[in-house]
């Protein structure tokens, strides 16, 4: 097996997910893009190509059991091995999403992708991930989901709108991150939530404030946690979020 570092990054054809996969291909790892939409996702491996980065496109719909399964046989075949996935494809769900106005549909959509879509293609990814030396699990969560800011701020920059799915579904993929961390903590498998902050992307309307590559810095800097690193823990670029 080669002894290049292997990454895979889901929803990088854009946003965030694009720069965490600028930023680890600037490391001189091989990057897996993981994206839905064909046109999208060769558009952004051929530009990650033109700056340097060792990019390949991974067909990838994390609700989808059998695209999730074809893209670690992918992995697989291509490397033998994975050693940092990156659980960055997220949706809203919808709108509206205040508590009485939100229908059902938008919060089961939000969990679908930000919740289940993240436990599936880990599951599916762990076999190779076991096959690191080092390997390392991102899940991209988000200040929204921290109960302690929601039940103790009135700072929108902090809370985010009222919400009855998207902040929601973040709050369950942290929780769903310390019982991997639980489960995992016998082993070297280092697993993380990270916020990237308030950024200007499309799941926004870009009413962000930051860049999405200021955004990535928190998922570039879990991907490459030392040996004694933390696990089952929620950071931003100031350090730890409060769950």
């Amino acid at each position: 097996m080669s002894e290049q570092t292997i990454a895979l990054v889901t929803g990088a054809n854009k946003g965030i997910g694009y720069e965490i996969a600028v930023g680890l291909g600037a490391l001189g790892w091989s990057v897996g893009v993981g994206a839905r939409e064909e046109e999208r996702r060769e558009a952004a491996v051929e530009k990650l190509r033109a700056a340097g980065v060792d990019a390949f496109g991974v067909p990838l719909d994390v609700t989808d059991d059998a695209s999730v399964a074809a893209a670690a046989g992918l992995i697989e075949e291509r490397a033998g091995r994975l050693d940092v996935l990156v659980n960055n494809a997220g949706v809203t769900g919808g709108m509206p999403q205040e508590p009485t106005r939100v229908d059902p549909a938008t919060v089961r959509t939000a969990v679908e992708t930000n919740v289940i879509g993240v436990i599936r293609v880990t599951n599916a990814m762990l076999p190779l991930l076991r096959r690191s030396a080092a390997p390392r699990i991102v899940n991209m969560s988000s200040s929204v989901g921290s109960l302690a800011r929601q039940s103790t701020s009135t700072d929108e920059l902090g809370t985010g709108p009222i919400s009855a799915a998207y902040a929601p579904s973040k709050t369950f993929l942290n929780a769903v991150t310390v019982q991997y961390a639980r489960e995992l903590r016998d082993t070297n498998i280092l697993i993380n939530a990270g916020c990237p902050g308030f950024c200007a992307t499309d799941l926004n309307g870009f009413r962000g404030v930051r860049t999405p590559e200021q955004g990535a810095a928190i998922a570039i800097r879990l991907a490459t946690l030392p040996d004694d690193g933390p696990t089952g823990g929620f950071f931003e670029d100031a350090g730890v979020v409060p769950w």
